[in-house]
């Protein structure tokens, strides 16, 4: 769990800094950036945690099917 958290962590202040620099740059206020790059990296972010616990889940059903998980 501990890995999880730090990769998303991580993850987000990535995402922050790409969101904030893209939308400075296609609208040169620093203002609107600003809002852009707080609000959807929290968004993507809590789509990120799910995707991973989807995941996650899928790789639990699968080990207790017997399968490996890995494409033939």
């Amino acid at each position: 769990m501990k890995r999880t958290a730090a990769k998303t962590l991580t993850f987000s202040v990535m995402h922050l800094v790409v969101a904030f620099t893209v939308a400075y740059v296609l609208t040169r206020d620093w203002r609107a950036a600003l809002a852009i790059g707080m609000v959807e990296p929290l968004f993507q972010t809590m789509a990120f945690v799910a995707h991973e616990r989807a995941w996650a889940r899928a790789d639990g059903r699968a080990a207790s099917a017997g399968r490996t998980g890995t494409p033939a």
